[in-house]
């Protein structure tokens, strides 16, 4: 996935999170809204992984999309 197909996966969920914000009322917009969150972590951390690989010369296309536990467990 390249970072343009990333940022607009992003953009997405974020319009999605915010309509979710907004009209939350039950327990199934309440997971949704959970799953969009972790999704959106693994966006930005499959962004932060090619970065990297970038800055240090290695490929970023052989970065890859963490599970949620990996990355929902860093601090911020």
């Amino acid at each position: 996935m390249q970072e343009q197909d990333i940022h607009r996966r992003i953009a997405e969920l974020v319009n999605e999170e915010h309509a979710l914000r907004d009209e939350r009322t039950d327990s199934a917009d309440r997971s949704r809204l959970t799953t969009v969150e972790q999704t959106l972590d693994q966006c930005w951390d499959l962004l932060r992984q090619r970065a990297a690989r970038r800055e240090f010369g290695q490929d970023p296309d052989q970065a890859r999309v963490r599970d949620t536990r990996t990355v929902e467990r860093y601090q911020q």
